[in-house]
């Protein structure tokens, strides 16, 4: 079963030290703004009186924060559940609770299907996490709410929201400030981090107010909604003291950063202020929309210190046709421009993005100029995916359906060139200066060049006799490519040989 808990003190049955508090573990699905939310959820319970525990062989409940994006996703989120009620089964956990997005998206509808599931908890319960987990635990049901567009929960106006976000259920928003703030004394604690690496997400915004017509997550994570720019820099210095050394930016759309509160250009201020924190070396931003992008924010991303140069596109597509069906904007001509005014600022600058294949309507001819697409960008990571009919968008009554055989085929002929893509682009990397973030220090040294986002665009090897810990910064040069993967040589280890390699001449 997926485990992102972190270490904790035993549980208080099946032959482990008895505790007086009940016990709880966490498992996360899905993507990094998911990541924030359970530590935030994990925080809030820790505060009132749960006790975090790495094992769910030990734990009194396990704590699943599901994924809702696509049908894999889903599916990965209903076997996580299954496997964690077969410790119910045999003894060991006493409830199984389902929360995220899979649990928002379809709330009594979930419960109902998934009996297995001792309860499935929706976004507005967070704020009291502890006490509807106390509750399960004695064995009262709690009733799963009816899923409603959380987009009505917010003015349709951007710069309406602000005043009336403040008393609304936002994941990732700080519910540490509702009610009873912990601790009495000392700083302020933002989240209880899960995962001890030196690079950490750093929630800026939730929500979308963009209407793509196969995306159904603005509806069940709401409209667009900012965190004000003084408090992501207060936790971003709240990482910084837990040990972190690279803060990764995430939203559903991180280039709409600032609009509903009146500044469109927020996100260019907010990452030089971020510049400013001392410790932290890195900052990376996520999920920007093309037809978002300006010069201003391309400059500031492109030269401003710590920042990285690092582009994650939502291109989706590159045929005109396609995206104007998707409704979005732009097509092979203008992001192979947008790219190209990246790459003149910064000619090393990592871009990634994601594509779907299979939409309704695509034609062989738009599979084509996607593919051709491809090949003229010279993109650092590519991830593809077949079209996945999301129940309640539009997309599902388009005309002109593809069977699922027909999408995995699209899927793969893509897939398989954009590993042959990717490969080829890391390649021309060879003898190429770079800036290592040391994630993983036994047997071999492992980490992310600036090029590189977390978990999803490959890693660098690094070859050096250097004693080195997770969260060193080691610049190296590129020596060796697999896939997309990079075999990178420390610059020391370039000029100095190793003792036994040297030459020895007697005086």
């Amino acid at each position: 079963m997926p485990d992102s808990a972190a270490s904790a003190a035993p549980g208080a049955h099946q032959g482990a030290t008895v505790s007086l508090k009940p016990t709880v573990h966490l498992v996360t699905l899905g993507c990094a703004r998911n990541e924030v939310d359970s530590e935030e959820l994990a925080a809030l319970l820790e505060r009132d009186g749960f006790r975090l525990e790495a094992d769910p062989n030990v734990a009194d409940a396990v704590l699943v924060n599901t994924c809702g994006f696509i049908d894999a996703a889903k599916k990965d989120s209903i076997d996580t559940l299954l496997a964690a009620s077969d410790l119910k089964k045999a003894g060991r956990a006493r409830a199984v609770v389902a929360v995220g997005c899979l649990a928002e998206r379809y709330g009594h509808e979930l419960a109902d299907a998934l009996p297995e599931a001792d309860s499935v908890l929706g976004f507005d319960d967070y704020a009291d996490i502890a006490d509807r987990l106390r509750m399960i635990l004695a064995g009262q049901r709690h009733q799963a709410h009816v899923p409603r567009d959380r987009r009505s929960l917010l003015p349709l106006a951007p710069t309406s929201r602000p005043v009336v976000a403040n008393a609304a259920i936002i994941p990732g928003h700080g519910l540490l400030s509702l009610g009873t703030v912990g601790p009495a004394s000392g700083p302020r604690v933002f989240r209880r981090r899960l995962d001890g690496g030196p690079s950490a997400p750093l929630k800026i915004a939730s929500g979308c107010d963009r209407r793509c017509t196969f995306c159904a997550i603005p509806a069940f994570r709401g409209a667009y909604v900012s965190r004000q720019p003084a408090e992501i820099v207060a936790e971003a210095a709240w990482l910084v003291e837990q040990g972190v050394r690279e803060v990764f930016l995430v939203s559903e759309n991180s280039s709409s950063y600032g609009k509903d509160l009146g500044n469109i250009r927020l996100l260019e201020r907010l990452l030089t202020e971020l510049a400013e924190l001392d410790e932290l070396s890195w900052i990376r931003v996520s999920y920007l929309q093309p037809a978002e992008m300006r010069p201003s924010l391309i400059e500031v991303m492109a030269s401003t210190p710590k920042v990285l140069p690092y582009f994650d596109l939502s291109f989706q597509h590159a045929s005109p046709s396609v995206l104007r069906r998707m409704r979005r904007f732009g097509g092979a001509e203008s992001f192979l421009g947008l790219i190209s005014s990246i790459r003149r600022l910064a000619p090393a600058a990592g871009i990634r993005s994601n594509v779907i294949c299979g939409f309704p309507g695509e034609t062989e001819a738009d599979l084509d100029v996607l593919c051709d697409f491809l090949a003229a960008a010279e993109l650092d990571a590519i991830g593809v995916f077949g079209y996945s009919a999301e129940e309640g968008t539009e997309a599902c009554r388009l005309d002109s359906q593809h069977s699922p055989e027909e999408i995995e085929i699209r899927r793969q002929r893509v897939a398989d060139l954009a590993d042959e893509l990717v490969s080829q682009r890391a390649a021309a990397r060879l003898g190429e200066f770079v800036q290592v973030l040391v994630e993983e220090a036994g047997v071999e040294i492992v980490g992310r060049a600036a090029h590189q986002g977390p978990e999803v665009d490959g890693n660098v090897r690094l070859i050096t006799r250097e004693l080195l810990q997770p969260g060193d910064l080691v610049d190296a040069v590129v020596s060796d490519t697999d896939g997309v993967d990079l075999v990178a040589t420390a610059m020391l280890q370039q000029w100095v040989p190793a003792i036994g390699e040297q030459e020895l001449t007697s005086p």
